[in-house]
């Protein structure tokens, strides 16, 4: 039976911290996926049967979906933004599980995930186009700006973490608020919502990351296309 509370509970304490169900899920959604990975790649072969099929598949339209935004970037970027859909997709539908609360419906997780994307941008741009292009980028049009791009970089960051945050509590609060009046006489309506919302909610973060990171990329790219021409 679902639990019919929302708090966040501890399970333990290590040291100064405070070691709560939403990490214990993450853990074991990690070690979950990490045993999936391994087993499904352990035996690939040049006729794939139906299981590399499909990851094969997922595999495409994640490149292709990368290369729609940063055509230039699929080989290094699909591995980040698709393990981020990927990983993003279990958590928000393992709220499904009957005791378990996605750990996206809590906001430690989300601003994890918004750190991981915001240090993601600038390892990205450094790595590609070197320190010293990608930090001049926050000095254009004018030195002036800088403060503004310094604020729009925090303020983007913290709009992920509590978009994701807020539409997966919102989620896990009207399905519990309908199983407390209506029972489980519409489990199956329930359940469609928060699979189509788990979904949604799992590609618009990993497309806003995606195009984050491209953005900070290409923003160097043309301006050495204007260079060069």
């Amino acid at each position: 039976m679902r639990q019919t509370s929302l708090d966040i509970n501890t399970v333990f304490d290590l040291g100064p911290l405070s070691i709560t169900t939403t990490v214990i899920t993450t853990w074991f959604i990690l070690l979950i996926l990490g045993l999936l990975c391994w087993l499904v790649t352990r035996r690939l072969a040049d006729r794939p049967g139906p299981v590399q099929t499909a990851i094969e598949a997922l595999v495409t339209i994640i490149e292709n979906a990368v290369a729609d935004v940063a055509p230039q970037q699929v080989k290094e970027l699909t591995p980040f933004i698709g393990s981020l859909w990927i990983f993003l997709v279990i958590n928000n539908l393992s709220g499904l599980i009957p005791g378990v609360h996605s750990p996206t419906r809590d906001l430690s997780a989300t601003s994890a995930l918004a750190i991981v994307v915001f240090l993601s941008v600038h390892w990205y741009g450094i790595r590609i186009q070197g320190v010293k292009n990608y930090l001049s980028h926050y000095l254009r049009p004018s030195p002036i700006l800088l403060p503004f791009h310094i604020v729009s970089e925090i303020t983007r960051t913290v709009a992920l973490a509590v978009r994701l945050f807020g539409n997966m509590m919102s989620l896990e609060m009207a399905a519990l608020l309908v199983l407390l009046v209506a029972g489980f006489l519409a489990p199956v309506p329930i359940l469609m919502l928060h699979i189509i919302e788990a979904l949604v909610q799992a590609y618009i973060f990993g497309m806003l990351a995606l195009v984050y990171v491209a953005g900070g990329i290409q923003s160097q790219q043309l301006k050495q296309n204007k260079l060069k021409e």
